[in-house]
């Protein structure tokens, strides 16, 4: 059984992902209580932006992570990685945002990555050959870990994969009063293949006017 799954993402009027600094960060954060999410399911291009945006590259070493309470009510967070690419699992759990880490894995995950992931204390899931078969690890993250709930915090990407899977029950976004009018912006949703089908179906569920004139709409995916 799959987790629900919901991608909230801030955006401006002409569906470009807002970047680093583009975006009032209070306001987009402040929403992410409404999805009561047990894990948050990040893209590894989103977790290096982020990383570079604070000058960090690499971990400061490879000491394992603390243990969090059993209490801990903090989110999970889970990163799709069969290449291996994040490296600074440790900085990014010393954030104080989630709990612990999960690493999606797949058989063709460098054994070294996996060694450096045993070291830092990053839990992972193996799941697919080449890429990761998300729709497996998702059923697995609920499975072992009783995860009900994920938010996605990623770019067009990940977001695209995931809505052509059939994966994502619900699209949440922050929409800026901007106009963004360039290429080199990054999409909300990138459909990998759209000549076969990147059309989604949305239905309308919340809309909400908030500070700045930023819009909330929340649609629920339709089958």
């Amino acid at each position: 059984m799959l987790p629900h799954v919901t991608l909230h993402n801030a955006v401006s009027l002409d569906s470009r992902l807002l970047e680093w600094g583009m975006v009032d960060m209070g306001l987009y954060y402040g929403l992410v209580g409404a999805f009561k999410e047990e894990a948050t399911l990040a893209g590894t291009e989103t977790l290096l932006a982020g990383a570079a945006h604070e000058g960090v590259s690499t971990d400061p070493s490879d000491a394992v992570s603390v243990e969090a309470a059993p209490d801990d009510g903090r989110p999970l967070l889970v990163v799709p990685d069969s290449r291996g690419r994040i490296r600074i699992w440790r900085w990014i759990l010393s954030q104080q945002y989630w709990r612990g880490g999960v690493a999606l894995c797949s058989t063709s995950t460098p054994a070294e990555h996996q060694s450096y992931l045993e070291r830092v204390g990053v839990n992972r899931i193996t799941a697919g050959t080449g890429t990761v078969d998300l729709e497996a690890a998702l059923t697995e993250l609920r499975e072992r870990y009783g995860v009900e709930r994920v938010r996605v915090d990623s770019g067009g990407t990940l977001n695209g994969v995931l809505l052509k899977l059939g994966l994502v029950n619900e699209v949440s976004l922050l929409v800026a009063p901007v106009l963004m009018g360039d290429d080199s912006s990054r999409p909300f949703y990138r459909a990998s293949a759209p000549a076969s089908g990147g059309h989604v179906g949305l239905r309308l569920t919340h809309e909400e006017r908030l500070a700045g004139d930023n819009l909330w709409l929340r649609y629920e995916v339709v089958r």
